[in-house]
């Protein structure tokens, strides 16, 4: 029975991204399911107004930033969803690339609610609190790092002394506009198994299988799904230390069984798509995962499209996953070059990640490896040695090999290095260029961190990088060739990201020279 609350809205803006380019992610908002189901259990019943889900076949440029195009609803749209009894408006502010429009967003929203706490979380503000705070006048406060627990010790505590002032994991602007947040590393939920289950509300899930959209593979309708938070390492390019700390928590077994079983009977789903940072490091847990969907006699599609550790995947859990219907697998060796590995605190055993990925083709597993090139410190030798080794895996049979080219995000270690070093000035364009999401594989114009190698140079062996890499692939397997024909016109199936992701292409520019944008 839900009590009559404080009002609460949450709000997620529509996705950014470079005229042309492949990334986008239009994916159901997990992090919003999971606080809502939270937030439930304490008596609240907060809303949604998901841009993303409610215009997924609306694409339009933005005029304020040229190059760069929006898909969802637009501002007045978003503004018209919002109920008027809002007390707490919350936005997920998780993508630096997509800060700039969040900003305009937040700025306009709060002509019509002047009165509401505004509340940001996510990756974005966890690594730049200060500036965010201070670049965007209408944000009250930032959630730092794992929200559930602040988000709520923060609503109850506004609710009843209408502040929000001594909660542990938040920083906002005091009166004198003097910024405030606790040194210590935000608040890490102890058992995960006791935030609950994510709420979906009825109808919402449907949008996204109906356009096809997923964070891995999609087929048909795929769950999205999370059995850990966080992750143990200490990458120097990746911003997950400061969102979620080191500090590594996976699900009990039993409760992501009875999890899967549920979605399965209520909505009738065909995969999981894991959105775990690091979904697999032991292999006794996906061992035991794997051998209870057998034992229960669950019948699914089930995708790891974020990575996994090469310790944990070895011919026995290969086999595993393959048995119990994993379609789509990725590792994330980054570089190829010792060197590389030990200055970015990559601790992989590259060999024996070589040797993981050999085996999970040989079980006819779809496999994809990350790899990126251009970190500050890398020579010309250094990223030769990730160009070829990209080349022989396709070679060996590895389905796809996107190479990426650095981006220092905000909250990782190397980004605080070039911000101290005064290499870094965060304006709109920073945002907007971070490469990873907005660079399009065809443009030459890049922003490169790397001061021993021309950024042309860069972008132009990247672009010749995908050229080759897929030219082997086609050649030495040309049944991909008609594959990919095939995927990219049918309603639902694609066998990998690359397919869905031209497929994707081919839709927004369809919606877009409809008029719809």
């Amino acid at each position: 029975m839900k009590q009559n609350r404080l009002p609460i809205t949450f709000v997620r803006a529509p996705i950014v991204s470079k005229i042309g380019n492949l990334n986008n992610e239009a994916t159901p908002a997990i992090g919003f399911a999971y606080l809502s189901g939270y937030l439930r259990r304490l008596g609240y019943d907060p809303l949604l107004v998901d841009a993303i889900g409610e215009g997924i076949n609306h694409v339009w440029s933005l005029k304020k930033y040229p190059g760069f195009q929006a898909q969802g609803l637009n501002f007045e749209e978003i503004i018209n969803r919002i109920p008027a009894d809002s007390r707490v408006i919350g936005f997920s502010l998780m993508f630096s690339s997509e800060w700039p429009l969040v900003r305009d967003l937040l700025i306009e929203v709060r002509k019509y609610f002047p009165n509401a706490l505004f509340v940001g979380g996510g990756e974005h503000v966890t690594g730049l609190a200060e500036y965010s705070l201070k670049d965007c006048p209408a944000l009250d406060v930032c959630v730092r790092g794992e929200g559930e627990q602040t988000f709520a010790e923060l609503v109850q505590t506004y609710e009843k002394t209408g502040s929000f002032k001594g909660i542990s994991g938040i920083a906002y602007l005091d009166e004198d506009e003097v910024f405030r947040q606790d040194q210590s590393p935000p608040p890490r939920i102890r058992k995960v198994d006791e935030i609950g289950w994510p709420f979906w509300p009825d109808g919402y899930l449907e949008k996204f299988w109906e356009a096809g959209k997923c964070f891995g593979v999609p087929t048909e309708k795929d769950m999205p799904f999370m059995v850990s938070r966080g992750c143990p390492y200490q990458c120097t390019f990746c911003s997950s230390p400061d969102m979620w700390t080191t500090r590594y928590t996976l699900r009990d077994v039993n409760d992501v069984i009875d999890e899967a079983k549920f979605y399965i009977k209520r909505f009738g789903i065909t995969s999981l798509q894991f959105y775990d940072l690091t979904a697999i490091t032991k292999k006794s847990w996906i061992v035991e995962f794997c051998q209870k969907l057998l034992k229960e006699g669950i019948q699914l599609n089930w995708s790891l499209p974020s990575g996994t550790r090469s310790e944990a995947l070895d011919s026995e859990s290969l086999s595993l996953l393959r048995q119990t219907g994993c379609n789509y697998l990725v590792y994330a060796p980054e570089s190829a070059s010792l060197s590389t590995l030990k200055k970015i605190k990559k601790k992989i055993k590259l060999d024996q990640l070589t040797k993981s990925v050999l085996e999970a083709k040989r079980q006819n597993l779809t496999v994809r490896i990350n790899l990126i090139i251009g970190f500050p410190e890398e020579t010309w030798s250094d990223i030769f040695k990730t160009f070829f080794y990209g080349l022989k895996m396709s070679f060996y049979g590895v389905d796809e090999a996107p190479l990426y080219i650095f981006s220092p995000y905000p909250g990782t270690e190397i980004f605080k290095t070039l911000t101290q070093e005064k290499k870094i000035i965060l304006d709109d364009n920073y945002f907007l260029n971070l490469n990873s999401l907005n660079s399009s594989y065809l443009s030459t114009k890049i922003v490169n961190h790397n001061p021993r190698i021309n950024a042309r140079l860069l972008a132009a062996l990247r672009t010749f990088f995908m050229v080759t890499n897929y030219s082997v692939g086609y050649f030495f397997f040309p049944k991909r060739i008609f594959r990919t024909l095939k995927n990219i016109f049918s309603p639902h199936e694609v066998v990998t990201v690359f397919e869905h992701r031209l497929k994707d292409l081919i839709q927004r520019k369809k919606v877009a020279q409809d008029g719809t944008g």
